[in-house]
């Protein structure tokens, strides 16, 4: 039997998780108390096969009885029930956010701010995090990623090494995208806004990437970049990073490093790497 624990930070998607889990043939608990589970375990080994795949969602919501989590993870060991745990996780500034857009409070903050509820909440979370077997980082996914990453999980059963990598374009005229751990600027190759028949297109157009790459700079830029995340990648997860922001920028976001982008996401995903594509200043919408 497939056993999944899903918990992690209160607004990071465990509730969608839960939706996407149940759409992939789990049977889904919301907030069990923690003292049960071996109980919960041991009857849906009695269903004869019925029940396959079980996924419970436990969190902080449980207040009190929370405390007992780790005692009955113990238990599950020793009585020899393999599980998961799958980490929902997002940055505070998202989580503000998302609390804000809902008109929820926070689970910890009774008289207190959202912030000082999620620093306790972190405190809290922290040991389980470690103990994950699955860490999703849900800051920059939208519902359909975030059922996407529980897809290839789940279902595929592709090995996770808990990093995901965001390719984002983006225009440098609009700025930098804040959460950026690497940029490169590619504003030295070909343009096609020059092109007056290529300007009002963007480079997930086929006919703007064929002509960005009808170039042999940017044949070597795209293959070096390749070889240079390639190699920093491993170095990443060693460090126990949970998500790696490549940020490519040209003028306007458009053309160039929409091309870019697109060429390296393909080229991580041939690798095996679980890699999210988005082009913060294209308005037209994805067409991948």
């Amino acid at each position: 039997m497939k056993f999944v624990i899903i918990t992690g930070m209160s607004g990071a998607g465990k509730s969608q998780a839960v939706k996407c889990m149940e759409d992939l043939g789990f049977y889904c608990v919301d907030n069990l108390p923690p003292a049960l589970i071996s109980k919960f375990v041991e009857l849906c080994l009695q269903s004869h096969g019925d029940i396959q795949k079980v996924a419970l969602v436990i969190d902080i919501r449980g207040g009190m009885f929370f405390d007992d989590l780790f005692a009955s993870l113990d238990e599950l060991k020793e009585l020899q029930y393999h599980y998961e745990i799958l980490f929902l996780d997002a940055n505070d500034a998202i989580l503000i956010k998302r609390f804000k857009e809902t008109r929820r409070n926070h689970p910890l903050a009774f008289n207190e701010s959202i912030v000082e509820g999620i620093n306790k909440e972190r405190e809290i979370l922290k040991k389980l995090k470690m103990m994950a077997t699955n860490i999703i980082d849900t800051t920059r996914m939208t519902p359909g990623q975030l059922k996407e990453e529980l897809r290839n999980i789940y279902l595929e059963g592709n090995k996770t090494d808990n990093l995901i990598i965001y390719i984002t374009s983006f225009g440098f005229k609009h700025g930098i995208p804040l959460d950026s751990d690497l940029v490169f600027d590619v504003r030295f190759l070909p343009n096609p806004y020059y092109v007056e028949e290529l300007r009002d297109f963007t480079g997930k157009d086929l006919k703007v990437r064929e002509y960005v790459m009808n170039s042999s700079v940017s044949v070597a830029f795209s293959n070096k970049l390749f070889e240079l995340t390639d190699f920093l990648i491993p170095h990443y997860i060693k460090e126990g990073k949970n998500q790696l922001v490549i940020s490519i920028g040209c003028t306007g976001g458009k053309h160039r490093s929409v091309t870019i982008a697109y060429v390296l996401y393909h080229k991580l995903k041939e690798k095996g790497y679980r890699a999210i594509l988005t082009h913060r200043d294209d308005t037209l919408g994805e067409r991948k």
